[in-house]
């Protein structure tokens, strides 16, 4: 409703009609088209009255104020759009009913017992009637609200790639009439690994984000451990989905020592680890022993254990790198990627000495596949910065920097790369 106008305070402090907007984006946009891809069953449509909306905001927040409950305001005036485009377009008693559910209070059957639009969403992404790609993409774009070149850089693909797969997506849905629901249990195996997939990326988009001023999307990993949480809850058996959350957990333990009071980024070496969540890095450790117990692992649960490789450690030097090399090398096995190789590279050039690991990054540069990744030649110039030598590091530095989008990482590269040229 758009009852309650005023203003939207966090703590004591005022929030501007634009902070607001740009707040709400990113904490409302997920519940936002959910409920209207419910209420409508047309994806397109829900984006685009969702962006209407926002818009909407951004000018009646300034003359009447911030409302006390911007996500409801944003879905009331979605949906009222929404109702205008399909009475414009109504063409028969079809569309005209369409128009009708949108007034309709009550929830669709859902035989999952999980009344959640989200989850939904989720799920309805994930059929196993799409392809894996698309299914992930598809949820990051929908209940994230990232936009089309954000996920094209999280699959290193080209733009027009990324936004033809979401096209197709999305007619796919709704030619096969794929159903708006989380399925019921016997059906949640089939979906498992496209699920954990959207979760994983929508943290990791929080966690280090692609693009923009924020290194750390703080609501995107707050909804991706929810969200875990919640599967985790549904699949209590499943081992990969508690390796998740634990994963999840034990990343997410590091969060607030990632980037210092200037917003700047700090290594994990550099941390202080005294300032770790160490009660969420505790239940993680615990999640991730529950699910080694089943005895059967995965990739979830193998990175899960080198994240707790490093949250356990007591100081950077502690850090049992050949441990680490050893379960990237594990890792192999289940995601044979060029991105799992370089992280190998990394721990294999701590463990070993940086002539080892630059030996591993050699071969993924000739092979190409990372070429417009950022951090591939950063990995190059860290090995190179530790071996001593600097003028090779500083040309490295200079490539990642020509492919870095985020500007707490191009702070750090810029900052490397002066010590590499006044040393």
């Amino acid at each position: 409703d758009e009852e309650g106008a005023g203003d939207l305070r966090c703590g004591s402090d005022p929030v501007t009609p634009e902070e607001a907007v740009a707040a709400a984006f990113r904490d409302e946009w997920g519940q936002v088209v959910a409920t209207l891809i419910r209420v409508t069953g047309d994806w397109d449509l829900a984006e685009e009255c969702a962006q209407d909306a926002f818009a909407q905001a951004l000018d009646r927040w300034r003359r009447d104020g911030v409302p006390r409950r911007p996500g409801a305001w944003l879905t009331t005036t979605a949906r009222h759009r929404a109702m205008d485009v399909l009475r414009r377009e109504a063409v028969g008693a079809r569309k005209l009913q369409e128009a009708a559910m949108l007034t309709a209070p009550e929830e669709p059957y859902d035989d999952s017992g999980v009344q959640d639009d989200r989850l939904r969403l989720i799920f309805t992404c994930c059929h196993p009637a799409l392809h894996i790609e698309a299914r992930v993409a598809l949820t990051l774009r929908t209940h994230a609200g990232l936009t089309t070149p954000e996920i094209a850089r999280a699959f290193l693909v080209p733009e027009a790639t990324m936004a033809q797969r979401l096209v197709r997506a999305k007619k796919k849905i709704r030619h096969a009439g794929i159903p708006y629901r989380v399925p019921p249990a016997h059906l949640l195996p089939e979906r498992t690994t496209g699920v954990l997939g959207v979760l994983y990326l929508l943290f990791n988009e929080g966690y280090a984000a692609t693009s923009g001023a924020d290194l750390v999307r703080r609501n995107l990993c707050a909804e991706a451990i929810r969200l875990a949480r919640v599967l985790a809850g549904l699949m209590p058996d499943e081992p990969e989905a508690l390796g998740l959350l634990a994963l999840l957990l034990l990343h997410d333990a590091r969060r607030e020592t990632r980037v210092d009071a200037a917003g700047e980024l700090v290594t994990l070496e550099d941390q202080d680890r005294t300032a770790w969540d160490h009660a969420e890095a505790e239940e993680g450790a615990k999640l991730l022993e529950t699910a080694l117990r089943r005895g059967r692992p995965g990739p979830y649960q193998i990175q899960a254990a080198i994240a707790a490789c490093h949250t356990t450690a007591a100081t950077a030097k502690d850090t049992d790198w050949a441990d680490i090399a050893a379960l990237y090398g594990e890792l192999l096995r289940f995601v044979p990627s060029a991105v799992v190789r370089l992280n190998r590279a990394v721990a294999v050039g701590m463990a070993e000495g940086p002539d080892a690991g630059l030996a591993l990054v050699a071969d993924l540069e000739r092979e190409g596949e990372l070429s417009g990744y950022h951090l591939l030649p950063a990995t190059r110039a860290d090995l190179l910065r530790r071996s001593g030598r600097t003028t090779e590091a500083a040309r490295a530095y200079e490539r990642a920097l020509q492919l870095v989008e985020n500007d707490a990482e191009r702070n750090f590269l810029e900052k490397r790369l002066a010590e590499c040229r006044s040393a």
